[in-house]
C-alpha cells in the first residue's frame, strides 16, 4: 500500500470513530454528551469539519515524497577521463594555439593531447569538487603523467591555480567529430598539397613517388566541393612526422604536419 493511500485511510478511521463516538453519547446521556465531544453547541457537521481540517494538518497529513531523480541517459554513457590537470598562462598569452585562436589566458580554454580540437568538456577538480566548461582548441600539455592543460582563467574557477596540479575528471560534452573513447595518442601525416581538381592532386602524387613512399590521395567533402589531399606517411607520434617534414621540404615541398 502506498504512503499517501494509507494515510488517507488512517484519516477516515479517526473521523468516523469520534462521530461515532459522538453519536451514542448523545444517545445514552443527551445534549450534555457533547460536553466530551468539543466545544458546547457545536454542531456535528463543524466538528467534523474541524476534525478533517485538524488531521490533514498533524499526523494525518501526507508527507512529500522522496523522488531520486535519475541521471539523463547522456550523462551515464559519456566520455571521460581521470588523470592530472595543470595550467598555463603569461608566457603563452597572446600566441597562437593549434587551432589558429589566440591564447587568452582569461577565456575558459584548454589544451588536450588528443581531443578534436573544438570540444566542449566539464573539468571537475576531484580535490574540491568545484568544475569548469571549457573550449580545447590547443595542443598539450606536454609534461608526462598530464591529461590536460588549463587555461588561467579556468584553474582559477576550479581553484588549482596554487597548486599548480589537481586530480581532475574530464568529461566530454559536445565533439566536432563523433568519439567513442578519448584517444591515448594521436597519429600524424604530413600533406603535400590539396587540390579541387583531381588531376593535379594526381601529377604532385607522382613526383612525390620517385622519392618517397606511402603517398595517398585522401579526398576531404566540403558543403559544395571535393577537395583532394597528398599525404605522406603515418606517425604515432610529431617528433617523428617533424623529422620527415624536415626531409621534405629540403627537397623543395611544402608541407604541413596534420593530425589523424
Amino acid at each position: 500500500m502506498r504512503p499517501a493511500q494509507k494515510s488517507l485511510e488512517i484519516c477516515a478511521a479517526i473521523l468516523f470513530s469520534h462521530t461515532l463516538f459522538c453519536i451514542i453519547a448523545e444517545q445514552s446521556t443527551g445534549r450534555a454528551g457533547w460536553r466530551h465531544c468539543g466545544t458546547i453547541k457545536t454542531s456535528m457537521t463543524q466538528r467534523n469539519l474541524f476534525f478533517i481540517v485538524l488531521a490533514l494538518a498533524s499526523a494525518c497529513s501526507v508527507p512529500p515524497a522522496r523522488v531520486r531523480v535519475p541521471l539523463p541517459p547522456a550523462a551515464d554513457s559519456r566520455i571521460s577521463q581521470t588523470g592530472i590537470a595543470s595550467w598555463y598562462g603569461p608566457g603563452f598569452h597572446g600566441k597562437a594555439t593549434a587551432s589558429g585562436d589566440i591564447y587568452n589566458q582569461n577565456d575558459m580554454t584548454a589544451a588536450h593531447q588528443t581531443l578534436p580540437l573544438g570540444s566542449k568538456v566539464m573539468v571537475t577538480n576531484m580535490e574540491n569538487g568545484r568544475a569548469a566548461e571549457v573550449l580545447v582548441n590547443d595542443r598539450g600539455p606536454f609534461a608526462k603523467g598530464r591529461i590536460i592543460d588549463l587555461s588561467f582563467a579556468a584553474a582559477q574557477s576550479i581553484d588549482m591555480v596554487g597548486p599548480g596540479t589537481a586530480l581532475v575528471r574530464v568529461d566530454v560534452l559536445d565533439s566536432p567529430v563523433p568519439l567513442r573513447s578519448i584517444r591515448p595518442a594521436l597519429d600524424y601525416t604530413l600533406q603535400l598539397g590539396s587540390f579541387s581538381q583531381l588531376e593535379n592532386a594526381q601529377q604532385l602524387r607522382d613526383r612525390i613517388v620517385k622519392s618517397f613512399d606511402s603517398v595517398i590521395i585522401t579526398p576531404l567533402q566540403s558543403k559544395n566541393t571535393t577537395y583532394y589531399r597528398v599525404h605522406l606517411g603515418n606517425f604515432s607520434n610529431r617528433s617523428a612526422a617533424e623529422e620527415m617534414a624536415k626531409q621534405i621540404s629540403q627537397s623543395g615541398y611544402s608541407v604541413i604536419i596534420m593530425e589523424k
